[in-house]
């Protein structure tokens, strides 16, 4: 499952999402990739927030062909469980995960997945959670 942030960078390099989700199959040999609805929610504030209308265009086309390549989970109410259950244990620690990584984060342990991202300061706090940086 891919966090925007992976989508963030490889936009900044000018790779387009064709190119992203390429380099996600060579890194980890596996082609089911997804993306959470949370991730098309990150990736439409930032065409909101692009301070260039070539920027924005740019984010738009990347979004848009993330959009056709990939199955876009929902958060479901099991996932919303299993992420309230992970941030009790974690807040019972101290440890607090901002929601929309927890939120990621359950998704792909509810789906079977791991995360492709270049947080991995975050998604290393999920318990279990498989975590690819890119």
């Amino acid at each position: 499952m891919l966090d925007s942030t992976a989508a963030v960078a490889a936009e900044r390099q000018g790779k387009n999402a064709r190119q992203l989700l390429e380099a996600v199959v060579l890194e980890t040999g596996d082609e089911g990739i997804a993306v959470s609805v949370i991730t098309v929610l990150e990736l439409a504030h930032g065409i909101t927030r692009a301070d260039t209308p070539e920027r924005r265009a740019r984010r738009q086309r990347f979004l848009d062909e993330l959009l056709t390549g990939v199955p876009i989970q929902p958060v479901t109410v099991p996932i919303a469980l299993r992420a309230g259950q992970i941030d009790g244990q974690s807040q019972a620690k101290g440890v607090r995960i901002p929601l929309s990584d927890l939120l990621v984060g359950a998704s792909a342990l509810e789906l079977g997945y791991g995360v492709g991202t270049a947080n991995v300061r975050h998604f290393q706090l999920i318990p279990g959670l498989n975590v690819i940086q890119f």
